[in-house]
C-alpha cells in the first residue's frame, strides 16, 4: 500500500479527533465498571479482586495481546490453514446420529405435551433453555459442529429427499438460495428465540413451548423443500447457523465424512460473510447483553418508565411489559451493531478505498469468540446449577412419579463450585474470548494490507472495540442484582 511521507492527508486532523473520541470512550468504559462492580458478579458480593482492578486488568491484558500480535505475528497463519485428517466417519454412523436426533426431538415434544405443565416438573423447558441453548455452544467449542450431526430437521429432510428419489424418480431441483437472503433468516430466528426466552409470558408453559417448536419445524421443512436441505441448514436454519459459528472455534472439524484437526479458533477465519452475517453476530452478542442488562437497576428504572407510557396508550400491563422488553432487546442489538460499525469506520481511515460494508464483512468473524464468551460468562451459573436438574427431570420426565434412572430424588448441588469459582470462569472467559477476537482480526489484517504497518494501524480500532466489549460485559455481569 502507498504510504504518505512528508505531507499529511487533509483528513488527518479529523482522524485524530475520531481516534481521540474512541479513546475517550475506552476510558469511560474502563471507568464505568468501577462503581457498578460494587454490586458483585451475578449477585456475588464478595469478589476476590476489587472491581475497578478487574476492568483495568482486562484492558491491559488486551493491550499486551495486541502488542504481542504486532511483534510476533508478522504474517497470516489462519487464512490458508491446512487441517490434518484424523479418521473417516462411516455413512452408517452419520445416519444413526441423525436418527437419534430426530428421536430425541419427538420424545421431547411428547414430554412437553404429556407431562406436568409446570417448568419445575417438566423436562422440556430445562432441556431447551439450559442444555440446548447454553450447553450446546460449549459442546460445539469442544467437539465441533455436533448439532449438524444430530439436527433432526436435517435428518428428516435428507430421508424425505432420499425416499422421494426412490419413489417418484423425478424430484424437482430446489430453487437457488437467494444471495440477498443470506443469514437474515438465522438472525431473525435467533432474535425470535431469545424473545421467547426473555419476554414471552408463557415461556414457562411446556405445551406453549412445544407449539412454538413445531411451528419452527414447519418453517424448516418449507425452507428445505424450497432451497434444498444443505443450503437451508447452512444459511437459513437459525440454530444450525448459530451452533455452526461456535463450532468454527473448535479444534475439531467434522466435514466430508471425516474428522479433521486444526488450531483452536482458526476455523473462524474460513467464515464467508454474506448478507445478514454482521446482523447475526450483532444479534448473538446483543441478545445476551440485554439479558444481563435486564438484571440491573438501570433497566429497572428505564422499563418502569416505558411500561407506564405504554400503559397510558391502553396496551394493558402484560402487553406493555412485553412491548417494553422488545424495544429494549432491539435497542441493545442496535447498540452492539453500532459499536462494531464505529470501529470499522475507524479501520476504514487506514485505507478509504475499501468500503465500510466490505470491511465489516471482512472482520465480522472476529466477533464469534466474543459472542461465545458472552454466552459462557453470562449463562455459566445457570448451566452449573440448573443444568443438574436434567438428571432428576429425565428420570421422571412426565412428572408422574416414575424413576427411570434412579435420580428422581436427587437435588441440585449448589456447593460443587463456589461463587468465586464461577466469577473466575466468567472473567477468564471474557478475556480469552476477546483476545481470540483480536488475533482473528489481526490475522485478517495481514491479508488485507500488503504492508504490516497499516495492518497494525488498522487494528488500533479493533483493539478499542474489544476493550469496550470486554468492559461492557464486565459491567453487565456486575450490575446484576
Amino acid at each position: 500500500m502507498h504510504q504518505p511521507h512528508a505531507r499529511k492527508p487533509p483528513g488527518d486532523g479529523r482522524r485524530r479527533r475520531v481516534l481521540a473520541a474512541v479513546l475517550c470512550a475506552m476510558a469511560l468504559a474502563l471507568a464505568w465498571p468501577t462503581s457498578a462492580l460494587a454490586h458483585g458478579l451475578v449477585g456475588k458480593r464478595d469478589l476476590p479482586i476489587p472491581g475497578w482492578l478487574v476492568g483495568w486488568a482486562a484492558a491491559i491484558v488486551l493491550v499486551i495481546s495486541f502488542v504481542a500480535l504486532a511483534v510476533l505475528w508478522p504474517k497470516p497463519r489462519w487464512e490458508h490453514l491446512r487441517e490434518r485428517r484424523l479418521f473417516g466417519v462411516p455413512r452408517v454412523i452419520e445416519a444413526f446420529v441423525g436418527a437419534l436426533g430426530a428421536a430425541l426431538f419427538l420424545a421431547a415434544i411428547f414430554i412437553a405435551f404429556g407431562g406436568q405443565q409446570t417448568s419445575n416438573d417438566n423436562l422440556f423447558p430445562t432441556l431447551i433453555f439450559a442444555l440446548f441453548w447454553v450447553g450446546l455452544p460449549i459442546v460445539s467449542l469442544l467437539f465441533g459442529d455436533v448439532y449438524r450431526a444430530i439436527n433432526p430437521y436435517r435428518a428428516v429432510g435428507r430421508v424425505a429427499g432420499w425416499v422421494m428419489q426412490r419413489v417418484t424418480r423425478t424430484v424437482p431441483e430446489p430453487l437457488e438460495y437467494p444471495a440477498r437472503l443470506g443469514h437474515w433468516p438465522a438472525a431473525v430466528g435467533i432474535t425470535a428465540f431469545v424473545w421467547v426466552e426473555l419476554i414471552y409470558s408463557d415461556r414457562d408453559d411446556p405445551s406453549a413451548l412445544a407449539v412454538l417448536a413445531l411451528a419452527y419445524t414447519v418453517v424448516q421443512f418449507v425452507g428445505m423443500s424450497l432451497y434444498g436441505v444443505e443450503a437451508w441448514c447452512r444459511r437459513g436454519d437459525a440454530f444450525g447457523v448459530y451452533f455452526g459459528l461456535f463450532a468454527r472455534l473448535s479444534p475439531l472439524d467434522w466435514t466430508r465424512r471425516a474428522l479433521y484437526l486444526r488450531p483452536p479458533f482458526a476455523g473462524a477465519a474460513g467464515l464467508v460473510a454474506i448478507p445478514g452475517t454482521v446482523a447475526l453476530l450483532s444479534v448473538m452478542i446483543g441478545t445476551t447483553s440485554f439479558d444481563g442488562f435486564t438484571a440491573g437497576p438501570m433497566w429497572n428504572d428505564i422499563s418502569t418508565w416505558l411500561i407506564e407510557r405504554f400503559n397510558d396508550l391502553g396496551l394493558g400491563q402484560q402487553r406493555s411489559i412485553e412491548v417494553t422488553f422488545t424495544v429494549g432487546l432491539l435497542a441493545m442489538i442496535l447498540l452492539i451493531y453500532g459499536l462494531y460499525r464505529l470501529g470499522i469506520e475507524g479501520v476504514r481511515t487506514v485505507d478509504p478505498r475499501r468500503s465500510s460494508g466490505e470491511l465489516a464483512r471482512a472482520f465480522v468473524h472476529s466477533l464469534i469468540p466474543i459472542a461465545l464468551a458472552y454466552v459462557i460468562a453470562h449463562y455459566f451459573g445457570l448451566l452449573a446449577y440448573q443444568g443438574q436438574a436434567i438428571g432428576y427431570l429425565a428420570s421422571d420426565p412426565l412428572g408422574d412419579g416414575s424413576d427411570l434412572f434412579g435420580l428422581a430424588d436427587s437435588a441440585i448441588d449448589y456447593g460443587w463450585i463456589s461463587a468465586t469459582g464461577i466469577w473466575y470462569v466468567q472473567v477468564i472467559t471474557l478475556i480469552v474470548g476477546h483476545a481470540a477476537g483480536l488475533a482473528l482480526a489481526h490475522d485478517r489484517a495481514m491479508v488485507l494490507y500488503d504492508d504490516p504497518k497499516p495492518a497494525v494501524r488498522s487494528q488500533y480500532w479493533m483493539l478499542a472495540v474489544m476493550v469496550c466489549f470486554t468492559c461492557f460485559a464486565l459491567w453487565l455481569l456486575s450490575a446484576s442484582d
